[in-house]
């Protein structure tokens, strides 16, 4: 092969990973919409929230967020978490060790990549938030793992 032609190659594939790093880091600039239950969203959200996708860890807008206040489902604006439950877990995601309201989030069975984890919805529109774990703080011992493209935060009136 030339090395005017792996240049090439070489440069397509460095745009194309820029291109995926910009949607990664939550960035919506000139960003194309798609519709998840009747509401327009970003591309990215939409590959979370829809596909179960995830966001590159310390990437999303939440993971290092600490206002007052609380956190709902990007798509259908359910009430999910609040800012008193939430903990740097060191994941590089948003980490909760509570829901705000039972009944708000339900949790199922994922058996993806090989692994057995348990996949966490927006229990009104089934958007895919992220996941939960044993492995949190007293007093509930868990870690909702979430996507902050999955969330909206409302900060508490002042």
């Amino acid at each position: 092969m030339t090395k005017t032609f792996l240049l090439a190659i070489t440069l397509i594939f460095i745009a194309g990973c820029s291109a995926q790093n910009e949607i990664n880091n939550g960035s919506t600039k000139n960003q194309e919409t798609e519709m998840f239950n009747g509401k327009a969203l970003p591309k990215n959200v939409c590959h979370v929230i829809r596909d179960g996708g995830t966001e590159a860890a310390f990437t999303g807008k939440y993971w290092d967020h600490h206002e007052n206040g609380v956190y709902k489902c990007v798509a259908c604006e359910s009430v999910l978490f609040s800012s008193e439950t939430k903990y740097d877990s060191g994941s590089g995601w948003p980490s909760f060790y509570d829901v705000l309201v039972n009944g708000n989030v339900k949790k199922k069975n994922d058996f993806s990549y090989g692994m057995k984890r348990i996949e966490v919805q927006c229990n009104k529109c089934e958007a895919h938030l992220g996941h939960l774990f044993d492995d949190g703080p007293n007093p509930t011992g868990l870690r909702y793992c979430i996507n902050s493209a999955s969330l909206d935060f409302v900060a508490d009136e002042k």
